[in-house]
């Protein structure tokens, strides 16, 4: 649950998609709660599905299968939260990430795959 107001939560977004862009390896670290958690909600049978990621470099080293799409991310309110909307080079919608921001910290990162859900979304 975020400690902090949604101004601040996007404040915190924006500065980990920046420093996602520029593979600030460093900055990265320092926007990352030690015991930050990663899901990804891919659907059923997904080669993207796997069980949560825990702890700094493991998200990290996930984290890094996704960079080359962060060009494509913009800020988005994912469920009352700060997060973001990718999209693929043509435009479509690929994920939905949801960030949750506690004591200055991200401490959760929510990943929507799943293109059966995707496909409900609201925009």
């Amino acid at each position: 649950m975020p400690d902090v107001d949604l101004a601040e939560q996007q404040r915190v977004v924006e500065a980990f998609l920046a420093a996602a862009r520029e593979g600030d390896f460093d900055a990265l670290v320092e926007m990352l709660d030690p015991e930050v958690t990663l899901r990804v909600d891919a659907g059923p049978g997904s080669p993207l599905a796997h069980d949560p990621i825990v702890g700094v470099e493991a998200v990290l080293a996930e984290a890094q299968r996704w960079r080359a799409l962060a060009p494509y991310s913009r800020p988005a309110v994912v469920n009352g939260v700060a997060g973001a909307v990718i999209g693929r080079p043509d435009g479509t919608v690929f994920t939905v990430v949801a960030l949750t921001v506690a004591n200055g910290r991200i401490n959760a990162i929510d990943f929507l795959v799943d293109p059966a859900k995707l496909a409900r979304l609201s925009h």
